[in-house]
């Protein structure tokens, strides 16, 4: 079998198109993850039986990928431009990468050794992206799956990076088939052990997953919630006015909020949510007692049945030195840091700040400015912050009367572990709280309302999601979305969760696979270089 040119690039364009569409909400074919990554692979192989040299594999696995993220994550161009094709140039080639250092293993190590070296490299890449500086796992392909939780209940156990692992063997797997018999002219009827395999590989994951899904119940320990969507429209319109949002008082927003909770409160009610930034005037933490919010707050309490309050605010400390390159100067000699924070007042009026820990590159901070101060300066030009927010160190959880709760401020939903650190440190529930009206109505609000629904398996956890302009709603521990509002829709949901204290193997041990395969990939890489240079040298 001969591929010209134009074919091959056909090949790899076909790939980027099928993983495009077996995405959530950019086409929801999720069956075409598991053939999305054979063309890719047929022209891989091709390459390298014509002993074409590597720079081909680079560039047509680029091509791939490059289309992969785009055709998933366009919206993120609505919420910054500059942001936005930093975070399509860079995914793509770290994904590009990822997939380059298969092919060198597979030339200079072995074929067995390559397709094992494509497992752990690809693995490996997608736990190393949920932890640095540049961190955007929006594109795991487990993630793939979030639309159907029926699917994945054994999320459980492995997390999302389990996901990955079963696309990758499928695909390889009918790969194999495919290979065998169009570039090394074997008949069909000796691939009938792959086709086997394969197909067990598919059934088998989905039938223990499907017995569970059905068979799943929860443990009845029932408390009552009311999430609040406020619909308030944070972009700029064209006319130059300002937003929605951030154009009027949020001590009147924050008013509007809590009248929307009132008229569905019950003397059942245990906690009301409202989104990320739903105060987003600065708060001092260290004055929160004399503040216009924590008073029309602790007012309005004895109307919502006393209830715990959950709002998302903007806060910040200040401090007698410099504490991180996202510390400010305010002129006086003190220094400033600011935070996206969740703010909990418990049933006796006690107010604490968590602030969030995962924030998003090139728009809540800019990567690697501690090492590169320049950083700051350039992020300014390409839309971004100059300093950014300052994060919590580790995980932490609020602690109620009656239960404790995570919360997760937007990005921070779509780390499994960082979650699951959370769950373990005592959550019994997951309170997640957003603002996804920057993207507008697209794909996006939409995909990330949906990994909730991983987040909820992944730990047995029942989910409370209050978002801005949607979608708000409520996550059961098999991973059903319910009570879901419309998007740009004011709205509040009145629902009853059960809450759950036992441990899941990943809310106990986290991304297992992810570290195994990150740390075994490490030194397959190491030997691969080492043979590669060893070849040259020997020349």
């Amino acid at each position: 079998m001969k591929l010209s040119k134009a074919q091959r690039y056909l090949l790899s364009t076909l790939s980027g198109l099928l993983m495009v569409l077996c995405f959530p909400f950019t086409g929801s074919l999720t069956p075409l993850v598991f053939v999305a990554w054979i063309p890719l692979l047929f022209v891989e192989s091709y390459v390298s039986r014509q002993n074409y040299r590597s720079g081909k594999i680079f560039t047509h696995a680029y091509i791939t990928f490059f289309i992969y993220n785009i055709g998933t994550t366009w919206w993120v161009w609505n919420a910054s431009q500059g942001g936005s094709a930093l975070a399509f140039l860079l995914n793509s080639l770290l994904m590009t990468l990822a997939f380059y250092a298969f092919h060198l293993t597979k030339k200079y190590v072995g074929q067995k050794e390559g397709i094992i070296a494509l497992v752990l490299y690809w693995i490996g890449f997608e736990y190393f992206h949920y932890d640095w500086e540049s961190s955007w796992p929006w594109l795991t392909f487990g993630n793939v799956f979030s639309i159907h939780p029926s699917w994945i209940q054994w999320y459980s156990v492995t997390g999302a990076l389990g996901g990955s692992l079963w696309v990758l063997v499928i695909n390889l797997l009918l790969f194999r088939t495919l290979e065998n018999v169009y570039l090394r002219k074997e008949t069909w009827r000796i691939q009938t052990p792959l086709f086997y395999l394969a197909g067990a590989a598919l059934i088998i994951p989905m039938t223990i997953s499907l017995i569970t899904y059905y068979s799943y119940e929860e443990k009845k320990d029932p408390i009552e919630a009311v999430l609040i969507q406020p619909n308030l429209d944070p972009m700029q319109p064209d006319d130059g006015m300002p937003s929605v949002k951030f154009g009027s008082d949020p001590l009147l927003q924050s008013r509007d909020m809590l009248d929307q909770a009132v008229k569905i409160v019950t003397p059942k009610t245990d906690i009301v949510l409202a989104p990320e930034t739903a105060y987003w005037r600065d708060i001092r933490e260290d004055r929160i007692e004399s503040n216009r919010l924590y008073g029309l707050l602790r007012s309005a309490q004895p109307y919502l049945n006393n209830a715990d309050i959950l709002w998302g605010v903007a806060s910040s400390r200040t401090f007698d030195k410099r504490k991180s390159v996202t510390t400010r100067p305010l002129g006086d000699g003190s220094f400033q840091e600011d935070y996206n924070s969740s703010l909990h007042i418990d049933s006796e009026g006690k107010p604490v700040f968590i602030r969030k820990s995962k924030l998003v590159p090139g728009v809540e901070k800019v990567p690697f400015a501690n090492t590169f101060p320049f950083m700051s300066e350039w992020a300014i030009s390409m839309d971004g912050t100059q300093v950014g927010y300052g994060i919590e160190n580790s995980p932490k959880i609020f602690e109620s009367k009656d239960f404790k709760f995570a919360p997760v401020i937007c990005y921070e939903s779509i780390f499994g572990g960082f979650v699951a650190e959370q769950c373990r440190k005592g959550a019994e529930v997951i309170c997640i709280i957003t603002n996804d009206g920057w993207w507008g109505d697209t794909p996006g609000y939409k995909q990330h309302a949906s990994f909730a629904s991983l987040r909820a398996i992944e730990n047995r956890r029942s989910i409370l999601r209050s978002a801005n302009t949607g979608t708000t709603c409520v996550v059961n521990q098999r991973g059903d979305i319910l009570h879901a509002t419309k998007w740009m829709e004011k709205a509040a949901v009145n629902a009853t969760i059960n809450l759950n204290s036992n441990s899941t193997v990943y809310s106990e041990y986290g991304d297992v696979l992810g570290r195994s395969f990150g740390f075994v990939s490490i030194f397959l890489l190491l030997f691969t270089f080492v043979r590669r240079f060893k070849k040259l040298f020997s020349k």
